[in-house]
Protein backbone atom coordinates (compact mmCIF):
# COMPACT_ATOMS: atom_id res chain seq x y z
CA UNK A 1 0.00 0.00 0.00
CA UNK A 2 1.17 3.62 -0.99
CA UNK A 3 1.33 6.22 1.81
CA UNK A 4 -0.93 8.42 -0.26
CA UNK A 5 -3.86 5.82 -0.78
CA UNK A 6 -6.44 5.18 1.17
CA UNK A 7 -6.71 1.95 3.29
CA UNK A 8 -10.25 0.44 1.68
CA UNK A 9 -13.10 -0.29 4.02
CA UNK A 10 -14.32 -3.27 5.42
CA UNK A 11 -17.35 -4.60 7.90
CA UNK A 12 -18.02 -2.30 11.04
CA UNK A 13 -15.87 0.78 9.01
CA UNK A 14 -12.78 -0.64 9.80
CA UNK A 15 -9.45 0.45 7.27
CA UNK A 16 -8.31 -3.26 6.38
CA UNK A 17 -4.92 -3.57 6.25
CA UNK A 18 -2.32 -5.37 4.36
CA UNK A 19 -2.96 -9.29 4.20
CA UNK A 20 -2.78 -11.44 7.15
CA UNK A 21 -2.49 -8.28 8.94
CA UNK A 22 -4.62 -8.19 12.31
CA UNK A 23 -6.41 -4.72 13.42
CA UNK A 24 -7.27 -4.24 17.07
CA UNK A 25 -8.08 -1.47 18.69
CA UNK A 26 -5.15 0.54 20.22
CA UNK A 27 -6.03 -0.26 23.74
CA UNK A 28 -5.87 -4.06 23.63
CA UNK A 29 -2.80 -6.10 22.74
CA UNK A 30 -2.87 -8.94 20.01
CA UNK A 31 -3.71 -12.15 21.90
CA UNK A 32 -1.26 -15.13 21.63
CA UNK A 33 -3.21 -18.26 19.79
CA UNK A 34 -3.99 -21.09 22.18
CA UNK A 35 -2.50 -24.40 22.13
CA UNK A 36 -3.65 -26.29 18.69
CA UNK A 37 -4.94 -29.61 19.64
CA UNK A 38 -5.31 -32.94 17.44
CA UNK A 39 -8.49 -33.56 15.65
CA UNK A 40 -8.90 -37.29 17.22
CA UNK A 41 -8.99 -35.21 20.84
CA UNK A 42 -10.99 -32.53 19.78
CA UNK A 43 -13.68 -35.33 17.95
CA UNK A 44 -13.32 -37.53 21.46
CA UNK A 45 -14.22 -34.37 23.39
CA UNK A 46 -17.08 -33.68 21.35
CA UNK A 47 -18.27 -37.23 21.69
CA UNK A 48 -18.05 -37.21 25.67
CA UNK A 49 -20.08 -33.69 25.52
CA UNK A 50 -22.63 -35.33 23.31
CA UNK A 51 -22.96 -38.69 25.72
CA UNK A 52 -23.78 -35.91 28.57
CA UNK A 53 -25.81 -33.72 26.54
CA UNK A 54 -29.06 -35.46 28.29
CA UNK A 55 -30.61 -33.95 31.01
CA UNK A 56 -31.04 -37.26 32.91
CA UNK A 57 -27.25 -38.56 31.99
CA UNK A 58 -26.24 -35.04 33.91
CA UNK A 59 -28.16 -36.02 36.97
CA UNK A 60 -26.15 -39.73 36.49
CA UNK A 61 -23.13 -38.20 36.91
CA UNK A 62 -24.19 -35.72 39.67
CA UNK A 63 -26.17 -38.76 42.06
CA UNK A 64 -22.51 -41.02 40.88
CA UNK A 65 -20.19 -37.99 41.92
CA UNK A 66 -21.52 -38.36 45.46
CA UNK A 67 -21.55 -41.76 45.84
CA UNK A 68 -21.10 -45.17 43.62
CA UNK A 69 -24.83 -46.38 43.21
CA UNK A 70 -26.72 -49.57 41.53
CA UNK A 71 -29.74 -49.10 38.96
CA UNK A 72 -32.51 -49.21 41.39
CA UNK A 73 -30.96 -46.40 43.52
CA UNK A 74 -30.56 -44.14 40.56
CA UNK A 75 -34.20 -44.91 39.70
CA UNK A 76 -35.82 -43.81 43.16
CA UNK A 77 -33.06 -40.31 43.79
CA UNK A 78 -34.44 -39.16 40.05
CA UNK A 79 -37.77 -40.72 39.93
CA UNK A 80 -37.32 -41.87 36.52
CA UNK A 81 -38.37 -45.42 35.13
CA UNK A 82 -35.87 -48.05 35.62
CA UNK A 83 -35.40 -48.91 31.34
CA UNK A 84 -34.40 -45.54 31.24
CA UNK A 85 -31.72 -45.31 33.68
CA UNK A 86 -30.94 -48.69 32.24
CA UNK A 87 -30.62 -47.07 28.73
CA UNK A 88 -28.81 -44.03 30.13
CA UNK A 89 -26.17 -45.89 31.91
CA UNK A 90 -25.35 -47.82 28.58
CA UNK A 91 -24.39 -44.41 26.84
CA UNK A 92 -22.56 -42.90 29.56
CA UNK A 93 -20.44 -46.93 29.67
CA UNK A 94 -19.42 -46.68 26.11
CA UNK A 95 -18.71 -42.99 26.55
CA UNK A 96 -16.39 -43.85 29.03
CA UNK A 97 -18.10 -41.82 31.78
CA UNK A 98 -19.30 -44.38 33.73
CA UNK A 99 -18.07 -48.14 34.79
CA UNK A 100 -20.18 -50.72 36.49
CA UNK A 101 -18.74 -53.33 38.60
CA UNK A 102 -20.90 -56.56 39.45
CA UNK A 103 -22.16 -57.36 43.27
CA UNK A 104 -24.09 -60.54 43.09
CA UNK A 105 -27.16 -59.70 41.10
CA UNK A 106 -26.43 -55.75 41.54
CA UNK A 107 -24.22 -54.01 38.82
CA UNK A 108 -22.81 -50.67 40.80
CA UNK A 109 -22.20 -47.70 38.83
CA UNK A 110 -19.49 -45.47 39.51
CA UNK A 111 -17.46 -42.23 37.25
CA UNK A 112 -14.89 -43.35 36.07
CA UNK A 113 -12.61 -40.03 37.24
CA UNK A 114 -13.84 -37.17 38.55
CA UNK A 115 -12.89 -34.68 35.23
CA UNK A 116 -16.59 -34.77 33.83
CA UNK A 117 -18.13 -34.48 36.87
CA UNK A 118 -16.55 -31.12 36.96
CA UNK A 119 -17.61 -30.04 33.96
CA UNK A 120 -21.24 -31.08 34.38
CA UNK A 121 -21.30 -29.42 37.67
CA UNK A 122 -19.69 -26.34 36.40
CA UNK A 123 -22.70 -26.41 33.47
CA UNK A 124 -25.33 -26.99 35.86
CA UNK A 125 -23.87 -23.75 38.52
CA UNK A 126 -24.01 -21.80 35.38
CA UNK A 127 -27.62 -22.72 34.72
CA UNK A 128 -28.68 -22.42 37.90
CA UNK A 129 -26.71 -19.19 38.08
CA UNK A 130 -28.65 -17.35 35.17
CA UNK A 131 -31.94 -18.88 36.49
CA UNK A 132 -33.38 -20.87 32.92
CA UNK A 133 -31.66 -22.87 30.23
CA UNK A 134 -30.10 -21.62 27.24
CA UNK A 135 -33.07 -22.42 26.09
CA UNK A 136 -35.17 -20.79 27.86
CA UNK A 137 -36.68 -23.84 29.65
CA UNK A 138 -36.24 -24.14 33.23
CA UNK A 139 -33.73 -26.57 34.38
CA UNK A 140 -36.08 -28.71 37.02
CA UNK A 141 -39.89 -29.22 37.40
CA UNK A 142 -41.83 -31.00 40.15
CA UNK A 143 -42.60 -34.32 39.63
CA UNK A 144 -46.52 -35.62 40.47
CA UNK A 145 -44.77 -36.89 43.70
CA UNK A 146 -43.40 -33.43 44.42
CA UNK A 147 -39.92 -34.27 43.91
CA UNK A 148 -37.65 -32.15 41.85
CA UNK A 149 -36.75 -33.52 38.81
CA UNK A 150 -33.60 -32.50 36.84
CA UNK A 151 -35.29 -32.02 33.41
CA UNK A 152 -38.79 -31.44 31.61
CA UNK A 153 -38.30 -34.46 29.54
CA UNK A 154 -36.44 -36.63 31.84
CA UNK A 155 -37.95 -39.74 29.03
CA UNK A 156 -35.31 -38.73 26.17
CA UNK A 157 -32.76 -41.67 25.43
Amino acid sequence: MTQDAAPAKVAGGRAAGLVGEQVHSPDRSAAHPAPTRSADALAAAGDLLRALAAPVRIAIVLQLREADRCVHELVDALGVAQPLISQHLRVLKSAGVVRGERHGREVVYQLVDDHLAHIVVDAVSHAEESGTSVLGRTPSVASSSGRQRPVDRMEEP
